[in-house]
């Protein structure tokens, strides 16, 4: 199936292109659009060809917030090109010298800690954006052994499987998008990893499950409307890591967080990018 790539050219001053980004993948990925990337003149929108809709894109309410600021740009990639065009971009990752991310086609001699395998398809998570790497910088030094981990907006599975290969004892991935969906089950499949539970759904699907770790690297609108989600969902002396959140969006998340008796532990930050991580206060503290 081809795939619509649509890219957002947001005329605006750098700190407020970065807030019209984060509404455009809340507004878009209701419509849709099921990956992002950031581009210096705003950000790159994907979506299956069939599912594309002009008047859609026209009817979102960002136009109306920001008249004249955004234009478009649309183009088809071909089904049959894309795995090629990543073969050829997509190198071999290594962070904190722990963990080596690689698609099947590469052969690395070196061993280390920790190699997830991931085929790197349309979904998020190959540990290339600053994001998915500050997740796995915290994930690194966290004792997962024998926990029950959730891995929220799980995209490839990445964060899941180096979960499993912690030696967590349970792991749930949740997606609400179709392709990152099936993308996590081969990659699950690959790494060998048959204890992660790959779900397609939102945070409506934890259906009362009980957590000691929460994982959410998704974006602001959506980070925000979860937090009393996940502060129903954790252990009283659980761990939540947060990302897809830039710097000067943290204050708001930590306000939101406060709120639900989590408090802070600490943050990572790469390119302006930020993952948070925070302890669910115990009711005797």
């Amino acid at each position: 199936m081809n795939t619509v790539e649509l890219h957002c050219i947001i005329h605006a001053e750098r700190s407020e292109q970065l807030s019209i980004s984060d509404i455009l993948v809340a507004q878009l990925s209701e419509v849709g659009y099921q990956s992002f990337m950031e581009t210096p003149f705003g950000l790159k929108a994907y979506i299956p060809e069939p599912d594309f809709d002009v008047e859609r894109i026209q009817e979102l309410p960002i136009h109306y917030m920001f008249p004249g600021k955004i234009k478009w740009q649309r183009r088809i990639i071909r089904d049959k090109n894309w795995n090629s065009e990543w073969e050829k971009s997509f190198k071999p990752v290594v962070i904190d010298n722990q963990c080596l991310i690689r698609a099947p086609f590469h052969h690395v001699v070196k061993d280390y800690p920790f190699e997830i395998v991931v085929e790197p398809k349309m979904s998020f998570g190959t540990g290339h954006h600053p994001t998915t790497s500050l997740m796995i910088r915290w994930m690194l030094q966290q004792d997962l052994h024998q926990k029950k981990v959730l891995d929220m907006g799980s995209g490839t599975g990445i964060l899941a499987i180096l979960a499993s290969k912690k030696g967590a004892s349970r792991v749930w991935a949740i997606d609400n998008d179709g392709w990152a969906h099936q993308n996590a089950l081969e990659n699950t499949q690959i790494n060998g990893t048959q204890n992660i539970r790959v779900i397609q759904g939102t945070a409506n699907s934890l259906q009362g499950e009980i957590f000691d770790v929460i994982l959410a690297n998704i974006n602001l609108n959506i980070l925000l409307q979860d937090i009393p989600e996940y502060a129903k969902s954790l252990n009283a002396d659980g761990t939540l890591i947060i990302s897809g959140i830039y710097y000067h969006d943290m204050s708001r998340v930590m306000e939101m967080a406060k709120q639900y008796q989590f408090y802070y532990i600490g943050y990572k930050e790469d390119n302006r990018w930020v993952a948070v991580a925070f302890k669910r206060s115990s009711p005797a503290e």
